[in-house]
């Protein structure tokens, strides 16, 4: 006679059928996640005034969670895979639940970094499992559109936040930003405690490489033009993306700044899910890519010849859209072979957190000298050192 947790696990693996209660948990979990990022980006301008003595090392706030991904980069699934992705994910919120609280009481500076890099660790777990078990739990016919969706839980994470966030902490203190994302991953994690099925993707004893096989591995995957080259353009793109989030809203209108910081995010979303996806079913993603950055250029100089403007912000993100969607079309499209697809993801994971990791404290960096022509500036040699990575290794594909 089978158990209930065994009739469970045979109930969510017919592929005819969704939970989709269970499924609307984990992308509420993704955005717990995202929130980790926006709980500070939002309010970056007020927690300045918390640590007047940080000066552009505050950027690191924002950024340093993303240094764990950084470090594992190509082995985090591995490492998911050998502790169990149900374990990992409630014991990636509880973490996540412990850090806003000891966050919200503004320890001093050092610890505060601190407190952030441990809280990568629960970032780069969620971001790894989450999306592995949500794939797993879904039927077929219906996983492209809920892959979808959790393709947009960053972008949407940003603007519930900045829309819901600012106007909390303007009133309560920027504490309650943190005691909020606190109790929701606590809930999150004793939610899905009870209803994850065990085993449900079974744990696995496959050996992990040696520190010299990693270090081996990076020089001959970076060096390929069809792995390397969506994780190198990807690079370019996370240098930007939450850094003008976080950076960008102080230069603009104060009667507009709030309905800015809400649609930028969204307007990449709602591109991506249709002009983006409309092209790749007609163009390569590399093609589609190089318009996305042509568009963002031209948003960009849009942004800096009429400064103010409303629209500039919202096309520049919105050409972000058709960056973002492609870049992650481009790896199968790339690499035909599982195996190349596989060391293809884990390098744009990577990429991606070094990105974010890098980008506000270059940006912060550019705009203390230099301000609003500095936000400039970073976009686009960004967006142009992007175009000439996917020109180079298309050009190398061609030889």
């Amino acid at each position: 006679m089978r158990t209930a947790d065994a009739q469970a696990k045979g109930n969510y693996m017919n592929a005819s059928r969704t939970p989709f209660g269970l499924i609307a948990l984990m992308l509420l979990a993704g955005m717990g996640a995202a929130a980790q990022f926006a709980k500070v980006s939002v309010i970056f301008p007020m927690l300045a005034t918390v640590y007047p003595q940080a000066g552009t090392s505050l950027g690191f706030l924002v950024s340093v969670i993303s240094l764990t991904g950084v470090v594992t980069g190509l082995v985090a699934g591995m490492l998911v895979a050998r502790i169990g992705f149900r374990r990992v994910v409630i014991w990636g919120l509880a973490l996540g639940a412990a850090m806003s609280a000891l966050q919200a009481l503004f320890p001093p500076f050092t610890v505060m970094l601190i407190t952030r890099a441990v809280e990568g660790i629960s970032h780069i777990a969620l971001v790894v499992a989450l999306p592995t078990l949500i794939a797993r739990l879904t039927a077929d016919r219906h996983r492209p559109y809920v892959m979808t969706l959790w393709g947009s839980y960053f972008g949407v994470t940003f603007a519930l936040v900045a829309w819901l966030g600012v106007p909390l902490a303007n009133t309560f203190g920027p504490a309650i930003l943190f005691l909020i994302h606190a109790g929701l991953m606590l809930a999150m994690a004793v939610a899905l405690a009870a209803a994850l099925p065990r085993d449900l993707i079974p744990k696995t004893d496959t050996a992990l490489p040696s520190l010299r096989q990693i270090l081996a591995n990076h020089p001959v995957i970076y060096a390929s033009p069809r792995i390397a080259a969506p994780a190198l353009g990807w690079l370019f793109y996370t240098l930007t993306f939450v850094a003008l989030l976080t950076v960008l809203p102080p230069y603009l209108p104060d009667a507009t700044r709030t309905t800015l910081a809400f649609w930028m995010p969204i307007a990449g979303i709602i591109v991506s899910l249709t002009l983006g996806a409309q092209l790749l079913r007609i163009l390569p993603a590399v093609t589609i890519i190089l318009i996305g950055l042509a568009l963002s250029i031209l948003a960009t100089l849009a942004m800096w010849t009429i400064p103010g403007a409303f629209l500039p912000p919202i096309l520049l993100f919105g050409s972000l859209g058709l960056v973002q969607g492609a870049s992650f079309t481009a790896i199968p499209q790339l690499n035909p072979d599982p195996t190349d697809q596989a060391l293809a993801n884990g390098a744009l994971a990577q990429m991606g957190n070094l990105g974010n990791l890098l980008g506000t404290p270059i940006l912060l960096t550019m705009t203390a000298p230099m301000g609003y022509n500095g936000a400039i500036l970073f976009a686009l040699l960004a967006y142009m050192g992007c175009a000439a990575v996917h020109l180079h290794a298309a050009a190398r594909r061609k030889r």
